[in-house]
């Protein structure tokens, strides 16, 4: 079927400076940070009535799933036809980046776009006005886009520390803004200009519709060793949460006390979150996802240890964490996360993640995957289930249904992944702490299902 174009939709290095004693300014600080995410996560506003997208997308007819024609035979008998698949789930996608990073943020629009999905794309303050305009233009220009009603642009940013609460607030504004523009996705994943995928959103969403909905993937740890001293105690004030313009961060004489009423646990920025969870945090219907937003108000890295403490502290999401982000990172000595090349290729692969991270700006490594491992043209989505055109360079020019997933290799990969987590003892053995009587994830029953549903689709 072919295409028709709908209107187009509207969008919408921190350095340390003096110390700071006064007590008010960190008060002031505390309470400004609180109120600002309240602003986004209360009392929302009721979205303007949304523009259908189009319906060669989306024609709510009988879903299938591409078979190998090799496997597929006797169709005539019952016992051979396979079982229809699952309905495939949503992902909702936070991008965020700064100055000088908006071709690389529609990039990694492209390598990871489904039309099921929905996007929000963030330039922090750090980049011009005109990049941000500049970057809803394109968003617009390109058809598919359009027909989907599902990229969106923040029009107006803040500006965005990344070892600062600012860039735990700039996260959950884009989760609050997700649920505005619609709550009919399932997971919620934030990356930044510096990522970029190892597995189509097909093998993606097809692994995941596997899955039950509540899980979290999550890095997270309770040991805390030198970052007590560097990233929990020390107090800061962070200016991107109260100036427009960019400043240092400062830092305080004083250092706190860890807090006694939960146990803090740290993992990395990039999550994989169910909407369940994100809900939990931005309505704030619990008392724990408040307090330690007010405790982090102050604290470096607060970005590390919210989501991790959150999940690994509430008896509601105990039960649902995998201890893994599904992103590949190389750590170097200094437990920093050394850029990633052609030299690691092979590694990359091999890791069975769904995202790596981080890689240098153009670097080759990108023009590989992108060619051995998405199959994507330059300036095009991947082509997936939904693409129907017959020319090589713009297969998704012709769309079809969304709801049909073609997975590949990376779909296996991904699964032999997922196997290994749920069934190694280590990993189980570092699961959120099982006190108070809540019980971990039950991964053997998960890993086996997971195995088996997988299996029976695409055999």
């Amino acid at each position: 079927m072919q295409h028709h174009h709908p209107p187009p939709i509207s969008t919408t290095t921190t350095t340390t400076g003096s110390a700071v004693t006064t007590p008010y300014i960190l008060l002031a600080t505390t309470l400004f940070f609180f109120l600002l995410v309240l602003s986004f996560t209360t009392s929302p506003s009721p979205p303007p009535p949304p523009i259908q997208p189009h319906p060669s997308l989306f024609p709510h007819h009988q879903r299938i799933l591409f078979h190998n024609p090799n496997t597929t035979q006797n169709q005539d008998s019952p016992a051979a036809t396979p079982p229809l698949p699952p309905t495939p789930p949503s992902v909702a996608y936070l991008i965020s980046g700064s100055a000088n990073d908006s071709d690389r943020i529609l990039r990694l629009l492209y390598s990871i776009y489904h039309p099921r999905n929905q996007y929000l794309l963030n330039l922090d303050r750090s980049a011009p006005q005109a990049d941000r305009d500049t970057l809803a233009l394109r968003v617009q220009s390109v058809p598919v886009f359009r027909a989907a009603q599902n990229v969106h642009v923040i029009g107006k940013a803040d500006y965005v520390l990344p070892t600062g609460p600012s860039s735990l607030s700039s996260t959950l504004h884009g989760a609050s803004v997700l649920l505005r523009v619609t709550a009919l996705w399932d997971w919620f994943i934030n990356l930044s200009a510096n990522d970029y995928p190892l597995v189509t959103q097909d093998d993606l969403l097809h692994i995941l519709s596997y899955l039950p909905k509540d899980l979290n993937f999550v890095n997270h740890t309770s040991y805390i060793g030198w970052r007590e001293s560097r990233k929990l105690k020390p107090i800061i004030v962070d200016p991107a949460l109260y100036l427009l313009e960019n400043s240092e961060t400062f830092y305080a004489t004083e250092k706190r006390q860890l807090p006694d009423a939960y146990r803090l646990f740290t993992g990395s920025s990039s999550a994989i979150l169910s909407r369940k969870f994100v809900e939990f945090c931005i309505l704030g219907t619990d008392n724990l996802p408040r307090t330690l937003l007010m405790y982090l108000s102050n604290t470096p890295a607060s970005n590390l240890v919210y989501f991790p403490t959150i999940l690994c502290n509430s008896r509601q999401f105990n039960r649902t964490t995998i201890n893994h982000s599904l992103q590949y990172v190389s750590l170097d000595s200094r437990q920093e996360p050394h850029p990633l090349n052609s030299s690691t290729f092979d590694d990359l692969i091999q890791s069975g993640a769904a995202f790596a991270t981080p890689f240098l700006p153009n670097d080759p490594v990108l023009d590989r995957i992108d060619r051995e491992v998405l199959e994507r043209n330059p300036g095009k989505p991947v082509p997936g289930g939904w693409c129907l055109g017959e020319s090589e360079n713009e297969k998704c020019s012709v769309w079809g249904d969304a709801d049909v997933l073609k997975p590949g290799p990376g779909a296996k990969r991904l699964e032999k992944r997922l196997v290994e987590l749920l069934s190694n003892e280590t990993s189980r053995s570092r699961q959120c702490s099982t006190d108070h009587g809540i019980e971990p994830v039950d991964h053997q029953s998960l890993r086996r299902a997971v195995s088996r549903q997988h299996q029976r689709a695409t055999s």
